[in-house]
């Protein structure tokens, strides 16, 4: 089942967005699509806290005839801990969820039931959360979509007839199209699988997360030397825009980039990019190429559109960073994404990259 994927930022979002149906009658909401996350949530009337300003209509529970509060008591109440990483409340007996991202944007509210529409298909009894106290960076998006592998995720529940496997393509710019497949559909010969990789991390439980490994970086056909000695996890994320590396990786990768870049005039910094360019005196601009090497050995070359990001008509930046500290988890973010056709094979286990999923 196909959805279309369209840029954020006329939402005012940096994170990619679909559309599904909510309630009966249906409702469409705007919702932005996370593989970080698992619980998927709307904002709901009456807001008894603080509703941040949406496109979309805010969901009125009321009006639909499918909607239902799910008590304290089953057991998909108690999943919530390890859903969203915090323990569930109840209030007048109805369960209570709480929902925090890395961003401290947050949504807590009533966890609910509802009938699902995807497309043309249609779920009953889907569990979600229906949030009541939101704020952060969702832009003026209806919510979040989870996409991770957790038994409350919309992967999960919608299992039976999408068999845990889906796929998707970040489009290059805000102009062009992209899409979300769910379930196995037309899968090209191209595509190259690494396995899913395991963690313990503290508070929410790996499950959750698409862990994977970083075998190597090769930039304008050169191996960067700290990966000759190590690999490090990386969770694949679609709500991060620039991906994270261990400080020493970062900089090796930096420090390459910036001689292969020589002859481009730098540019101050922006945020977190601390490598950029001024480039308005050239109407062609040669990069290197910059493959990445997971678990494997399965080679993925960025696009263009990955290895820097556009900050105005005539500034660029390489789109990485680093973490704070060696030991933090990487995050191969939505940048790098762009263009491949990125495969979840979510019960068999593997990740898969495939070039020119769209423009």
């Amino acid at each position: 089942m196909d959805l279309p994927v369209q840029s954020g930022q006329s939402l005012g979002s940096s994170d990619y967005i679909v559309n599904i149906g909510l309630g009966t009658p249906k409702r469409t909401l705007s919702l932005i699509f996370d593989t970080g996350s698992d619980l998927t949530w709307t904002q709901c009337k009456p807001c008894i806290r603080s509703c941040y300003r949406q496109q979309d209509p805010i969901f009125d529970p009321t009006t639909s005839t499918t909607y239902s509060n799910v008590s304290c008591s089953p057991n998909e109440c108690y999943e919530l801990s390890s859903a969203t990483g915090k323990s569930p409340g109840c209030a007048s007996e109805t369960c209570i969820y709480r929902m925090q991202y890395g961003d401290d944007s947050f949504s807590v509210g009533f966890f609910s039931k509802e009938r699902l529409t995807v497309t043309n298909d249609v779920f009953q009894d889907f569990f979600f959360g229906c949030g009541q106290n939101n704020q952060g960076l969702f832009g003026n998006t209806a919510g979040i979509i989870g996409l991770g592998r957790h038994p409350l995720s919309i992967i999960s529940q919608t299992a039976p007839k999408y068999g845990k496997y889906f796929s998707y393509c970040l489009p290059s710019t805000s102009s062009q199209t992209g899409y979300l497949t769910l379930g196995k559909i037309g899968l090209p010969n191209n595509v190259k699988f690494t396995p899913f990789a395991t963690y313990n991390s503290q508070g929410k439980s790996s499950i959750s997360f698409y862990f994977i490994e970083i075998v190597s970086i090769i930039i304008g056909g050169r191996q960067l030397p700290v990966f000759t000695q190590s690999t490090f996890k990386t969770i694949i994320d679609s709500t991060t825009v620039i991906t994270r590396l261990p400080p020493k990786a970062y900089s090796i990768l930096r420090d390459e980039f910036r001689k292969m870049m020589s002859k481009y005039p730098t540019a101050p910094g922006y945020s977190i990019l601390d490598t950029c360019y001024d480039l308005s005196g050239y109407r062609y601009v040669t990069l290197p190429v910059i493959t990445i090497v997971f678990g494997g050995n399965v080679r993925v070359d960025l696009a263009p559109s990955g290895i820097v990001i556009v900050i105005s008509r005539t500034r660029v930046c390489l789109a990485f960073a680093a973490n704070d500290y060696e030991s933090d988890v990487g995050i191969f973010g939505s940048t790098q994404q762009k263009t491949l056709e990125v495969v979840y094979d979510v019960g068999g286990g593997y990740l898969g990259f495939g070039p020119f999923g769209c423009k």
